[in-house]
């Protein structure tokens, strides 16, 4: 086995599922995922040089209506219900970024 750093804080899990059946709902438009929204606005880069990850996964199994599931890595006893729209600065504060 080989081990390989990474720069991430914290790596966060969206529900691409949530996501895929929301059509969108965040950024200024309200058009773009959760994870890509979340991304820009941190000013984050993809992949592990990152300062924190954000990885789309399948599906988290909650399935709330209008809102998507995440969950923060590093205290994942607490998921996180993102409704549609939602201000991505108190998003940002409750994933602890």
């Amino acid at each position: 086995m080989r081990h390989l750093p990474a720069n991430w804080s914290s790596a966060l899990l969206v529900c691409a599922k949530c996501s895929r059946k929301l059509d969108g709902g965040f950024g200024r438009k309200g058009k773009a995922p959760l994870a890509k929204a979340l991304r820009k606005h941190l000013k984050l880069k993809k992949g592990r040089k990152a300062a924190a990850g954000i990885v789309e996964v399948r599906c988290l199994g909650v399935c709330p209506k209008g809102a998507v599931t995440v969950v923060n890595g590093a205290e994942s006893r607490d998921w996180l219900l993102v409704p549609a729209g939602a201000d991505l600065n108190e998003v940002a504060a409750a994933l602890k970024l």
